[in-house]
Order: structure tokens, then C-alpha cells, then sequence
């Protein structure tokens, strides 16, 4: 299991989502879909019996789908990077995600890339395709924009100094500033971290975009321990009105899941999910101990 898992929120179309992703990236897969039990959907107010969450997998990254409803929809302030190794798969990939999306910066040579390009697809999520070489084929990207711009760097330095305490590799890899004459001098124009061995990327924008941060993508931490749990929980929390169910959101607008590494294994049998759900319903910061009994 990865340390570190994307959730992605959506509103009724988690499993058909999952599946279309899937669809487009070679060797994806669909995992076990999991449902509203009496309790979760009495909590959500979504039907009992309807899909709650579908695991999947893309180019050796996990992520898992999650229908939570209309609240929260994706922007751009949270992209997934995605390198590919030539045109043709950069070029297949784009047009499998732009049908029925929309274009952000058009697919071509840039600076930085002889091809690229940034989309929002069908249901909103946002990819960057590039053309290149990576260790890790699909990175979460971070966008400091509005409230946040120029919070790029304390953000980064912040989390790789939480999660090297907690878990270990961890570090600050690579920090690109503005400089004179640029946008914003001094601000990060591009930047890579590493967090519990997952590489993430960020970047300030200071332009008029109109977006931020929002829970509609969320990063879930799997941990082995309590105490794993009350030292991400104390050190990233800033926001206890965002506080439930194990979602936390930080100083920086990321939101967050700290859940035991076993909860993917307590949902997924029935009798004991419907128990150990409504033992964390109540919860904030999830208690290892009371989910175990349950």
C-alpha cells in the first residue's frame, strides 16, 4: 500500500469515473467497490446501497474515487502531472481526457517541454501532459494562487519537515524562484518535494484566477500507529471546523485524511465495515484503538 493515496471527490460519478480513467492509462485497474451502509448514509444523506468509494490504480499510483455529493468540485489548484515517455502516448492521453473537457494551456512545445499541454477533463479534474522521462509517472501538483500565493515554499518546507519526522523520506528536492522582471520575484515558479517517498510538485501563481484549494482532492496518510496519527493530526490541523471523520485541513487550504493503514481492509468486509463505520462517524481524529474493537 502507498503511503500516500489521492481522493478524489465526486458527486454520484465515482465508479464511472474510476472506470474511465482506467480506460486510458496501459495496465490501470478497478478495485473493490465499497457502498453506503445504514450508517454512512444516514450520516451523508446518499442512498443506502449506492457507491461510496472505488479504489483504482494508474500507472502504479493509487488513488480512490469517493461520492460524497455537491459540495466540493475540482480546480485547478490541484493538477496531476503526468510524464510520458513519447508524443504518441502524451498525444492518445490528451485526446482520451479533453473529450468533453476543456483546455487550460493548449498540447505543444513549450520552454520547459517539446510537448505539453493542460486540461480539465469531463468531470472537472485537472491534468498537465508532458512529454519527458520520471521516476514516478504521475505527480500531484500544487497551485498557491489567491490567499495562498506565495506560500508555495513554507508549505513545501513545512510538509517535507512533518512527514520526514513521522515517516522518513522526505526532503525538499528542487526550488525554482521568479526572478527580476518576472512574476512575482522571489516567489516559487517551480518547485519538487518528496513526502514518504511520493513525489509532489508546486508552484505560485500570482494571476487573477479565481480558484483555490478545495476538498474535492485530498490526500489520504495511512498509518501504522496512534501516534503516527496524533503527530500528523497536531502538526497539520489548522482548521478545526473542517475537522471530521479523519479530513483535516491545513494552514495552507490542503486538505488531508489521516486514517490507520488497516481501514481499506476493515471496510471492505461488510459485516465489519458497517460497525467500524459508525464507530468513526462521530470521530475527528480517528482513535485506532475504539476502530479495532469495533
Amino acid at each position: 500500500m502507498q503511503k500516500i493515496t489521492p481522493n478524489l471527490w465526486f458527486n454520484g460519478q465515482a465508479e464511472e469515473a474510476a472506470r474511465f480513467y482506467a480506460s486510458l492509462f496501459p495496465g490501470a485497474s478497478v478495485g473493490t467497490v465499497a457502498r453506503f451502509d445504514e450508517a454512512s448514509a444516514a450520516a451523508s444523506g446518499m442512498p443506502e446501497g449506492s457507491v461510496l468509494t472505488v479504489p483504482f490504480q494508474l500507472a502504479g499510483q493509487d488513488f480512490l474515487a469517493l461520492n460524497g455529493g455537491p459540495q466540493f468540485k475540482f480546480t485547478p489548484a490541484t493538477s496531476f502531472f503526468v510524464t510520458l515517455g513519447s508524443e504518441r502516448e502524451v498525444d492518445a492521453l490528451w485526446k482520451g481526457l479533453s473529450e468533453g473537457g476543456g483546455v487550460l494551456m493548449p498540447l505543444q512545445r513549450y520552454d520547459w517541454s517539446d510537448r505539453y499541454g493542460w486540461l480539465h477533463d469531463r468531470y472537472g479534474l485537472t491534468w498537465q501532459l508532458s512529454l519527458g522521462e520520471a521516476e514516478q509517472t504521475i505527480v500531484p501538483s500544487l497551485l498557491f494562487v489567491g490567499e495562498q500565493h506565495g506560500k508555495a515554499e513554507a508549505a513545501l518546507r513545512r510538509y517535507v519537515e512533518v512527514f520526514e519526522e513521522v515517516f522518513g523520506d522526505s526532503r525538499l528536492e528542487g526550488v525554482l524562484h521568479y526572478g527580476p522582471g518576472e512574476e512575482a520575484p522571489g516567489t516559487v515558479k517551480h518547485a519538487q518535494f518528496r513526502l514518504a517517498g511520493h513525489t509532489f510538485t508546486a508552484m505560485d501563481s500570482g494571476l487573477d484566477h479565481g480558484f483555490t484549494f478545495t476538498e474535492a482532492v485530498s490526500f489520504i496518510v495511512h498509518c501504522e500507529t496512534q501516534a503516527e496519527i496524533d503527530a500528523l493530526w497536531e502538526r497539520l490541523s489548522a482548521h478545526p471546523e473542517a475537522e471530521g471523520c479523519g479530513w483535516l485541513k491545513d494552514a495552507f487550504g490542503v486538505s488531508w485524511q489521516v486514517v490507520p493503514a488497516a481501514l481499506p481492509e476493515w471496510l471492505a468486509d461488510r459485516e465489519r465495515s458497517e460497525r467500524v463505520m459508525a464507530a468513526m462517524l462521530p470521530m475527528k481524529k480517528l482513535d485506532i484503538g475504539v476502530l479495532e474493537r469495533a
